[in-house]
C-alpha cells in the first residue's frame, strides 16, 4: 500500500521513519512485507537476485524506540528473536518455488548513508555474519515487532558491495537492476498474496 519510503539519511528523526508502521499498525495490519534494494556481501549473492531477509544488524547508530515508551504500542524492551516472521519466510518461499523464482535467505546490515560503505566497512561487516548491505528497513522492522506485527522482507541485490570489484558505486547502477528485477519481484509477491493458507 506504500510507494518508497523515507531515510534517516535525508535528515528525517527516527520517530518519523516507522510513522506509517505505527499508523499500519494502528488500522490493526498483523502482517508486514517490506523491500529494499541492497548491496550484495556474500560472494554466492549476484546484482538481480532476490533475499529473504532472515535477521538483521542494526549499524545505523540509532534505535527508533528511544524515549519514553507507548505501552499501548507494545513493551519498554520488545523481543527481537524473531524479527523476520518464520512463517511468512517459509510462505515466501513457497510462492518463489510455485513461481520458479531462485530465492536466497541472508542477514542484511544497515548504516545510515548516504554514503556508501568503505571496503574496509564491507569486510568488517562480512566477518560480521553480514550477507547484504543498504541504509533502510530495520527502523520499520524493530516499531513493527515492537507492535506484536509479523514482518517479512524482501531484498533485492541490486550491485556488489564497496571493494568487492574495481568499480565504483552508483545510485544509476542500483535503479538499473532494481529496474530489471521488478517483474521477478511482481510475479513473486503476487503468488504470495495469493497463498490461500496466507494469515
Amino acid at each position: 500500500v506504500m510507494q518508497g519510503r523515507i531515510h534517516y539519511y535525508e535528515g528525517y528523526e527516527p520517530e518519523q521513519l516507522i510513522f506509517p508502521v505505527r499508523v499500519l499498525g494502528e488500522w490493526g495490519i498483523s502482517n508486514l512485507l517490506l523491500t529494499n534494494a541492497s548491496g550484495g556481501i556474500n560472494h554466492s549473492f549476484q546484482p538481480g537476485d532476490l533475499v529473504l531477509i532472515n535477521d538483521h544488524i542494526n549499524f545505523t547508530g540509532f534505535n527508533p524506540l528511544v524515549g519514553k515508551n507507548n505501552d499501548k504500542w507494545g513493551p519498554r524492551f520488545p523481543d527481537m528473536t524473531y524479527a523476520y516472521s518464520p512463517e511468512l519466510i517459509s510462505a515466501l518461499e513457497k510462492a518463489a518455488m510455485d513461481q520458479r523464482i531462485l530465492i536466497r535467505k541472508g542477514v542484511y546490515i544497515a548504516f545510515s548513508g548516504p554514503s556508501y560503505e568503505t571496503p574496509a566497512e564491507i569486510r568488517m561487516a562480512r566477518l560480521l555474519g553480514a550477507d547484504l548491505v543498504g541504509m533502510s528497513t530495520v527502523p520499520e522492522v524493530i516499531a513493527a515487532n515492537h507492535m506484536g506485527i509479523r514482518v517479512a522482507a524482501i531484498s533485492c541485490v541490486a550491485n556488489y558491495a564497496a571493494g568487492m570489484t574495481a568499480n565504483r558505486l552508483t545510485e544509476e547502477e542500483v535503479l538499473s537492476e532494481m529496474a530489471k528485477a521488478s517483474e521477478k519481484v511482481t510475479a513473486l509477491l503476487t503468488a504470495f498474496f495469493n497463498l490461500p493458507d496466507l494469515v
